[in-house]
């Protein structure tokens, strides 16, 4: 599996616009043109094309393919890498703001949960291994049927005053 960790300035710049989270989004595994793309979204040709060319200038979505149509040629685009990671900061708020966005104007019923819970390192560990399997094992149903956006994670929560935690490694 192709995986990319944000760690360049260009990158993060490219990555503070909710828009070119929501494109990263839209791509998803199928490579896609500037049409489709804006379609699915509900913006202007004009808006997505820009977004797209600093993403594609960061390194963050690549030509998959071209087709010549009548009078022009058709450029699919596609992410640069089938997982992204974020390193925390403004690129991880601006996703999870893409990602709220998404959530609030595109389902009336999403599923979302979010718990603090406390857990031992050997908890943490199976959790984390159980997130990367799962994130890894979706299959794609195919073309036709309905995106879904999967969000999961597995984070530090603030302790408590006067508590003191660290996971694995820290």
């Amino acid at each position: 599996m192709e995986e990319m960790t944000i760690d360049g300035p260009g990158q993060h710049k490219a990555l503070a616009h909710p828009m070119r989270h929501r494109l990263l989004f839209a791509i998803g595994q199928e490579p896609a043109t500037i049409s489709q793309l804006a379609a699915a979204l509900g913006a202007n040709k004009g808006s997505v094309a820009h977004h797209l060319k600093v993403l594609a200038d960061a390194g963050l979505v690549t030509v998959d393919r071209t087709r010549q149509v009548r009078g022009g040629t058709e450029i699919y685009y596609r992410r640069a890498a089938e997982r992204i990671r974020y390193p925390v900061g403004d690129a991880t708020a601006a996703s999870f703001a893409a990602v709220a966005e998404e959530i609030v104007t595109h389902d009336p019923d999403p599923l979302v949960i979010h718990r603090h819970v406390r857990l031992t390192a050997a908890q943490v560990a199976q959790l984390r291994e159980t997130i990367e399997s799962l994130a890894q094992d979706i299959a794609e149903a195919g073309e036709g049927e309905q995106r879904y956006g999967v969000l999961l994670g597995l984070y530090r929560a603030e302790s408590s005053a006067g508590e003191e935690t660290a996971l694995p490694g820290s």
